[in-house]
């Protein structure tokens, strides 16, 4: 068996082969809910057999959208357009997961197709909130400093939005602290300038990840995993490092966290990025091996023998594919063919299948 094709356990929970749909935000919510592209995409997805999907960057709260078409969970009514979904994904065989996250400054965007500057309120825009008043871009509005109330309040809301996404029946949980969105503009110093308990030294920087870690796993059902995306690297002098990732691995798994999804990058658009097939890899074969976490690569992955291989090799546990699954939403059931792996295909599908193939 290609060792992509293993499964995968996370605490009492097994995912059926190493394969993630990687969270995608879609930009077509309507006030946070989600409307009939996302049903169409998510079934889609899930109908070719990965072993997890996780669900786009779902907001803690309003401001905390990245733009007007994000999903949300700040509220109750949110909760069964997301359960529709989640009940898709598990209906095909999958594990159905969700991102919850909080843009910070990078808030109040237009759609993902559309110009990233912060939008004026005739245009939906809102005003967005930070660690320090410093903005992302000359396109982006400076943005307002947390104050040490609004950081509680916030853990409270993170907590609040994963009691919802358990109550909609998502297995996974995954806390968003990459990609230069608020929970990592804490940890880095360049957009982290705060001289209080939250700024300054790495134990500060790190401080409201860690409570909101701690605060979700306290209410995330003990059989049940939670991830926590970050970026490895700002890929910038003076700003967040791969030393301090692995660091924050360590103290994430004693906070009972469960993997570490590497991805890197998003903190300033100055940022030198080597960007190819795989640049992320070696920062979760590094996190992996020196944190003793298990870690998931993500960075344009997109041919089955190089997926295959991360895990063969030992770099990652998991394997999280982007793009490749908008371009191809089958490509799970064409990987194990080109791995030469036998697995089963949707009943409906299977006059289409390789000769053998069995249905489900």
């Amino acid at each position: 068996m290609p060792h992509l094709f293993e499964p995968l356990c996370l605490r009492k929970l097994v995912l059926p082969n190493r394969i993630g749909v990687s969270p995608m935000c879609q930009y077509s919510a309507v006030d946070g809910i989600a409307q009939d592209w996302h049903f169409i995409h998510y079934a889609s997805r899930a109908v070719a057999g990965p072993g997890l999907i996780l669900v786009e960057a779902t907001a803690v709260t309003a401001d905390g959208r990245i733009s007007p078409g994000d999903m949300g969970l700040w509220q109750d009514r949110q909760i069964e357009p997301l359960a529709r979904i989640a009940r898709q994904i598990s209906a095909y065989g999958c594990v159905p997961g969700i991102q919850l996250a909080h843009a910070g400054r990078k808030a109040s965007v237009g759609l993902g197709w559309e110009p990233q500057r912060t939008l004026t309120p005739e245009e939906q825009g809102w005003p967005v909130v930070a660690p320090s008043p410093v903005a992302f871009s000359a396109d982006h509005a400076i943005p307002r400093e947390l104050t040490l109330d609004d950081i509680r309040t916030l853990v409270g809301q993170f907590v609040a939005a994963a009691q919802r996404a358990l109550t909609a029946g998502f297995q996974v949980a995954e806390i968003h602290s990459a990609h230069g969105y608020l929970l990592h503009e804490f940890l880095s110093p360049i957009s982290n300038q705060r001289r209080d308990a939250y700024g300054g030294s790495f134990e500060n920087r790190i401080r409201l990840l860690v409570e909101v870690a701690n605060a979700v796993r306290a209410v995330w059902p003990e059989n049940l995993p939670l991830l926590v995306r970050i970026s490895a690297t700002d890929w910038m002098e003076g700003g967040w490092s791969v030393d301090e990732s692995v660091e924050l691995s360590r103290k994430l798994k004693a906070c009972g966290v469960d993997l570490v999804d590497v991805s890197s990058g998003g903190t300033s658009l100055a940022a030198k990025i080597p960007v190819g097939p795989g640049f992320q890899s070696e920062f979760a074969a590094r996190i992996r091996r020196e944190a003793g976490i298990a870690t998931a690569a993500v960075g344009i992955i997109t041919s089955p023998a190089q997926a295959d291989h991360l895990i063969r090799s030992g770099q990652s546990d998991l394997v999280f594919v982007a793009r490749e699954l908008l371009r191809d939403p089958y490509w799970p059931l064409h990987a194990a063919q080109a791995l030469g792996h036998s697995v089963a295909w949707p009943n409906q599908y299977l006059r289409a299948a390789p000769p053998g193939s069995t249905g489900r």
